[in-house]
């Protein structure tokens, strides 16, 4: 039989007795188990085993098993008028006078019973001194789970509750009962096998004294291992503080390694309060909130706008369907290829004096000269190209990632959409994670790198996502031109020029809105850069979208905060 220790193998007789046509089973608790008599119990002793603790690449606590504070009112110790203390438990609490008095009128409740209100971490010693000012409050020391950066990093760590009857279902051999506690989003979800302790049980015959005289079955009790992330969590901080007001997404890199060092979607939450417990009010605050903070945007996929452009670049040149130099010649700041377009124009913000070719395309982001060429590159190269680097199928990584896509279905819908596509609009759709990973082909002769976030020591043999991504001349190619885009003084990224350190980069507007005319829709901000010189000893690349970004009002949003970022990382 299977038990709560394990599977469980006995052999046993069971005496019959024939009384004409039947057999009847002379009975006694021998039956139920052997060496059980009728005045002896069966009785299971448990160990609780730690959840095993989720770290950063410099062993900096992210989750771990710490000490909460129950908070609740004895009856019997409280003021006889305690209209007053219990509007200040409630303010305290962040809960609701009504809930207070409900759980104190409950029937079970006595003098000396614990009238649990809520709790709060052991750390918030302001509330705590408060509370404990208010007669008949009692504070009772427990164990859960703590995440001490909270809402700094939130969606990648994710939380636990306790878990569910269809959870407990799904799961009927890994030794959960119906007060496991289990992991519910982000890597506590992922990790999940790996984080969870192994309760221990002993499964034993008592007699009618107590005494124990067999044990059934026992299974040792065993700490859930700990997980060690490539996650700096100096750098996770230095990201959300720039864009904690934002809806982004921001994943940080080592483009030499893949090792990711910080990964974060804004706006956000306190996973503390799944543990402590939450208000119906505190719940529904955040369920209602229309920016969607439960919502990991780095696992989302977003249109890419002009920080596509390098990966269109760098297909063509690998494709040969044009030369770096080539000349597409002036076009305004209007373009259809042909009548047959109707009405529809590729528009571009700047016109420049320079040839219209890659360099000059990338450093002033000419939408007209990549939808030019997406048409020389061809709709089914560009296709084989696109599902070449990983479109369509999504990446692999602990936390499931949206799939970048190019069209709504295998192929371009119209030669509109294919140059359209050239630069980052159409109906592309890239993930964060993917499009960093694409970027990392440029400083590792064309090849992709695989990202990965759980830490380990040796990072001199880095496993390649893609080979060959792109011919190692187009990624040479491709990233001097995006050092231009930084060092030179009409580049989209200027301003993002460091002293000591040579940077690549490429900005990115995308437009959302329902057709060309709409002058009501939204826009998406981007900014990709890493560090150009593989002889620099911080390797660092940042892929960073922040949406809404028309409602900004500020002209280069997001290098502006990306380029803090990268001074504080490289200092």
């Amino acid at each position: 039989m299977q038990t709560i220790a394990g599977e469980l193998s006995y052999a046993n007789t069971i005496r019959l007795l024939k009384e004409e046509d039947e057999y009847k089973v002379i009975w006694t608790s021998n039956v139920i188990f052997p060496g059980l008599s009728n005045t002896d119990k069966i009785k299971i002793d448990t160990k609780e085993e730690a959840r095993g603790s989720i770290y950063d690449r410099n062993d900096k606590v992210l989750a771990k098993e710490g000490k909460t504070s129950n908070i609740g009112f004895v009856p019997g110790k409280m003021n006889k008028n305690p209209e007053n203390d219990i509007k200040r438990v409630a303010e305290l609490l962040k809960i609701s006078e009504d809930s207070i008095k409900t759980a104190l009128s409950a029937s079970y409740v006595k003098e000396d019973t614990f009238v649990q209100l809520g709790n709060i971490s052991e750390n918030d010693k302001y509330t705590e001194k408060e509370l404990m000012k208010i007669a008949g409050i009692k504070i009772k020391n427990s164990v859960g789970r703590v995440y001490p950066y909270g809402e700094e990093i939130c969606h990648l760590i994710g939380y636990v509750q306790t878990i569910t009857k269809e959870e407990l279902a799904e799961n009927p051999s890994k030794g959960y009962n119906s007060s496991s506690i289990i992991g519910k989003s982000g890597l506590e979800k992922a990790f999940e096998d790996k984080l969870k302790g192994v309760n221990g049980y002993d499964v034993y015959i008592v007699d009618s004294k107590g005494k124990k005289k067999k044990t059934i079955i026992a299974r040792q009790a065993s700490k859930g291992q700990d997980v060690k992330l490539t996650i700096d969590i100096n750098i996770q901080k230095q990201v959300y503080q720039q864009f904690k007001n934002d809806e982004s997404a921001t994943v940080v890199a080592n483009p030499k390694t893949g090792e990711i060092l910080a990964m974060c979607s804004t706006p956000t939450y306190d996973p503390n309060n799944f543990v402590l417990g939450m208000t119906n009010e505190k719940w529904q605050s955040i369920t209602g909130d229309q920016r969607e903070p439960l919502y990991n945007r780095c696992t989302g996929a977003w249109v890419p706008g002009s920080s596509f452009k390098p990966v269109i670049g760098a297909i063509a040149l690998t494709t040969n369907s044009v030369t770096s130099d080539e000349d597409f010649g002036p076009s305004g700041k209007r373009w259809q290829k042909d009548t047959t377009w109707g009405t529809y124009n590729v528009t571009t913000v700047k016109t420049y004096s320079g040839p219209a070719n890659l360099r000059n395309g990338l450093i002033y982001s000419d939408n007209i000269y990549f939808a030019k060429l997406a048409l020389k590159i061809g709709k089914d190269t560009l296709k084989n190209e696109l599902n070449k680097i990983g479109f369509n199928k999504g990446i692999e990584f602990p936390q499931p990632m949206t799939s970048s896509k190019f069209s709504g279905g295998e192929t371009f819908e119209s030669e509109v959409q294919l140059a359209d596509t050239g630069y980052g609009q159409g109906k592309v759709l890239a993930n964060p994670l993917h499009l960093a990973a694409i970027y990392t082909a440029f400083v590792n002769d064309g090849n992709m790198i695989k990202p990965y976030i759980e830490y380990k020591e040796n990072t001199d043999n880095p496993e390649i996502y893609v080979k060959n991504a792109f011919s190692k001349e187009a990624a040479d190619t491709i990233r001097e031109d995006l050092i231009q885009v930084i060092e030179d003084e009409g580049g989209t990224a200027h301003n993002v020029k460091m002293d000591g350190v040579t940077l690549a980069g490429k900005t990115g507007t995308a437009e959302i809105k329902a057709s060309q005319e709409d002058e009501n829709g939204t826009e998406i901000g981007w900014f990709n850069v890493f560090v150009a010189d593989e002889t620099y000893d911080k390797q660092i690349l940042i892929v960073s979208m922040v949406e809404d970004l028309k409602e900004k009002n500020e002209t280069r949003y997001v290098t502006s905060r990306v380029k803090t970022i990268l001074q504080r990382i490289l200092k």
